[in-house]
């Protein structure tokens, strides 16, 4: 800062979704000064409301996009090995419905998906009697034949934390809960004034603004440059179920539906199956998206059509929902809106970058891709560097060369587990797969249960929740229980209070 309350920077971010963030962190490791502002917590909108894949999008070959896809492949590996502990393989079932995609297509995608791109860390397709297969078992008997691919999953919350993470430790300014409330050009530069919800004004001076608001993303520029813009974004609605555990197997589902769209029903959080998503056009506030009964009725009934057992709405435990800010792109159908991002560059006097579209997948190469537009117009020669870059926590490594852990994290929990034998198991184990290596900056130095404070709620200790207010900008017990981490889940519905007044505490 050049004095109290101002800030001179060569990168202005505005956005703490995974694009934001990505950006940010790439940025911030070529050498430029870099603000991010994020109006509420880090992924409190779209990036926490996603189905939660590392995925090359199956479905999309059947739009022809190819190229999509593939990006999306190759980045499925690259983020595998950056962060194995907030992500990992997963086998997903697809079972052969009659009247639906007929096997022999079904057949043709799934080699196609397997050889678009180079795959070293998963397993190819193959077609599964569902009578003998251990998938098969909650299915209705009618379904006797299937195929299981590979693809990923991701805690995708704590993914846009990481990044955040990282580009801070890279010498980043990240402010959550401040609102970009306003910007101007003059002359080569932008100035902006941020708004923290306490009210304290930040002035920015930034030589180049990147909008990576999502939902916002128009809104935004239209504040900051009125006039018709070149490209604009569909919000699309998507809504996600969680239901009690309907399956004991580790696979995954991928299910079709007579409308066309497919749903994935996934092992959820230990206990849980979460089943989603859909796409529907959304007109309303991107601030109060909610799940509707259609929607839940909608999840239940196709989980119904394939489950033995029936799904109702009295069986949901939890829901969610975001809007996808998605290039528009003409679709008359929700389903069909392209999940590619684009670009568009104003250097009409201070550059502006504006981001529209993407997916979770792919976020690191849009990013790069970002970073590569600005960097020149910045006088900035570092080159591209993330490819081959751990996330925080992420340099696990077995030994195998290079797999970073990816197919051998298992031995990584049972090495913590002996190390610190004085914590339950299941922590230990949960702390892995959130904090990987970083596991020690809540342990270190600790040698007893009793040294972790106290249980503020089960399984969550003082240690960890102060971890999350001092290194990861947790501000609330929303913050802490539903993005930080899904403990939430397994609490009582009043468990936020409890969690909000050790946070009051703890901050006086």
């Amino acid at each position: 800062m050049d004095k109290a309350g101002s800030i001179a920077c060569d990168l202005l971010v505005v956005g703490g979704g995974v694009n934001g963030a990505g950006i940010a962190r790439d940025a911030a490791g070529r050498g430029m000064s870099v603000v991010l502002c994020e109006k509420d917590d880090l992924a409190s909108h779209t990036s926490s409301a996603a189905t939660k894949l590392i995925h090359g999008g199956l479905r999309y070959l059947e739009q022809y996009e190819f190229g999509l896809v593939r990006k999306a492949l190759i980045e499925r590996e690259v983020l595998l090995r950056a962060a194995p502990h907030i992500m990992w393989p997963m086998r997903f079932v697809t079972p052969v419905d009659k009247g639906q995609r007929p096997a022999w297509m079904i057949r043709a995608g799934l080699f196609l998906y397997d050889h678009l791109a180079r795959r070293e860390l998963l397993p190819g397709s193959e077609g599964i009697d569902l009578r003998r297969h251990a998938a098969g078992a909650p299915l209705k008997s009618t379904f006797t034949r299937g195929f299981v691919y590979s693809d990923g999953w991701v805690d995708d919350a704590r993914l846009v934390v990481l990044n955040a993470i990282d580009a801070a430790a890279k010498g980043a300014c990240v402010f959550t809960r401040t609102a970009c409330e306003s910007a101007r050009r003059e002359g080569e530069r932008w100035e902006a004034r941020l708004r923290r919800a306490d009210g304290q004004a930040i002035d920015v001076s930034a030589r180049c603004i990147v909008n990576a608001a999502g939902p916002w993303a128009s809104r935004f520029l239209q504040g900051t440059n009125p006039g018709p813009a070149d490209k604009s974004v569909r919000l699309i609605k998507g809504s996600h179920i969680v239901v009690r555990r309907l399956f004991e197997h580790p696979y995954a589902y991928i299910f079709q539906h007579p409308d066309g769209r497919v749903v994935f029903a996934i092992p959820y959080e230990q206990d849980f199956t979460l089943i989603g998503t859909t796409d529907l056009e959304y007109h309303g506030d991107a601030d109060k998206v909610a799940i509707d009964q259609a929607e839940i009725d909608y999840l239940c009934a196709l989980a119904s059509r394939y489950f033995t057992k029936p799904i109702t709405p009295a069986d949901v435990v939890w829901s969610y929902s975001g809007v996808r800010p998605l290039l528009d792109d003409e679709s008359s159908d929700a389903s069909d809106v392209t999940r590619d991002y684009t670009f568009e560059l104003d250097t009409q006097g201070a550059p502006m970058l504006s981001i529209f579209g993407g997916k979770i997948t792919t976020f690191r190469k849009l990013a790069e891709q970002a970073v590569d537009l600005v960097a020149p117009v910045l006088g900035n020669t570092h080159g591209a560097w993330t490819v081959n870059a751990c996330l925080p926590g992420g340099d696990v490594h077995g030994p195998l060369p290079d797999n970073r852990s990816v197919l051998e994290f298992d031995g990584f929990v049972a090495n913590l587990q002996k190390q610190y034998a004085w914590l339950p198991a299941a922590l230990v184990a949960r702390y892995a797969r959130a904090y990987g290596t970083r596991i020690h900056l809540i342990i270190e130095q600790r040698t007893s249960i009793a040294a972790m404070g106290a249980e503020i709620v089960p399984g969550l200790y003082e240690a960890e929740a102060a971890y999350w207010i001092d290194h990861e900008w947790a501000t609330t017990a929303t913050d802490m229980l539903w993005r930080r981490s899904k403990l939430g889940l397994h609490l009582p519905a009043d468990a936020g209070i409890a969690v909000d007044a050790w946070i009051t505490e703890f901050r006086k």
